[in-house]
């Protein structure tokens, strides 16, 4: 029995010099459009970055469109499996950067960076007591699934890195600090950052979470809770032993969840943890401030659940 879904997301990223980048956004979105592919896609003087969701036919054409530039033509696409399009529509966008540092001194992923690990050896580095485990994500993220015995660092956005790093840098100078993020672009310059800041011993998990939970030697192991993904699927199973663990809690009532929803208040749309029952609890909203507000949309999310949902 084949039991192969019909749809794929593709995860990619490569740091190469794009003068064209510009041009090259605008050829891409049309081509994107043409094929039916869906996604958000970032185009940048210093490379390519995007998640594309389409059939497995439109995704296969997609990796040959790409890689028939000279640039792109050992571009890796971490695939995965799904039920339908993990997106709406189709972004294509040019911009300064791929990952949004505004760094002073900027870091060449290619001059410098962490030395690779694979799913097996991070595996491996992770059970060693005199390592530090730094997710190189951001706090929402890390709070719905996050390696075990890893760093939560205090920040919100990729550049609050360096300021944090700075501030915590006693304790990792003279540390091996592992690191990781979701398909690994940002670990790019992370890793580079750490170095320039005086941290010597510098590793990064190739490939992500989503490499690493598609290894079949690891499975995902030591990995708790899900892993955040930015399309809408919202989060995706990342450990695939026997462990099923939640390490999120709602944010009314404390109970163990790995649900986010979006508060029901469209000046807020605050993305928080919530279960089913507290999300018609609370009518969707994080507060009640946001609850009693003129513009709270549960009247039409509640359709959604149909008409056995009371108010």
């Amino acid at each position: 029995m084949n039991d192969k879904k019909d749809y794929r997301v593709l995860l990619y990223y490569k740091y190469v010099d794009m003068p064209d980048y510009e041009e090259y956004a605008e050829e891409h979105l049309q081509y994107c459009k043409d094929m039916g592919l869906r996604g958000r896609i970032i185009v940048a003087p210093e490379g390519l970055n995007g998640t594309v969701s389409g059939t497995v036919e439109q995704t296969n054409a997609y990796i040959e469109y790409v890689k028939s530039d000279p640039r792109f033509a050992n571009m890796w696409f971490k695939v995965d499996e799904a039920e339908e399009h993990a997106f709406k529509k189709m972004f294509v966008r040019a911009k300064q950067e791929l990952v949004t540092w505004r760094l002073d001194d900027d870091v060449n992923p290619n001059e410098v960076g962490g030395t690779y690990l694979t799913p097996k050896e991070f595996h491996e580095a992770l059970q060693d007591e005199d390592t530090i485990v730094l997710d190189g994500r951001n706090d929402y993220e890390y709070e719905i699934g996050h390696f075990r015995g890893a760093i939560k660092p205090d920040v919100n956005t990729s550049r609050e890195f360096p300021e944090w790093i700075e501030e915590n840098i006693d304790q990792l100078k003279d540390k091996k600090v592992l690191t990781y993020c979701t398909g690994g672009i940002r670990c790019e310059k992370l890793t580079g950052i750490l170095m320039q800041k005086g941290v010597e011993d510098v590793y990064q998990l190739h490939g992500g979470i989503v490499n690493y939970s598609q290894d079949q030697d690891v499975k995902g192991h030591l990995f708790d809770g899900k892993c955040y993904v930015f399309d809408e699927r919202i989060s995706v199973k990342a450990n695939h032993t026997d462990e099923d663990t939640i390490v999120a809690q709602c944010h009314h009532c404390g109970n163990t969840e790995d649900r986010y929803i979006n508060c029901s208040n469209p000046e807020c749309n605050l993305q928080y943890v919530c279960c089913e029952e507290c999300e018609q609890k609370q009518q969707a909203a994080c507060c009640e401030e946001c609850r009693v507000h003129p513009r709270n949309r549960w009247p039409q999310i509640k359709e959604t659940y149909g008409a056995s949902v009371d108010s």
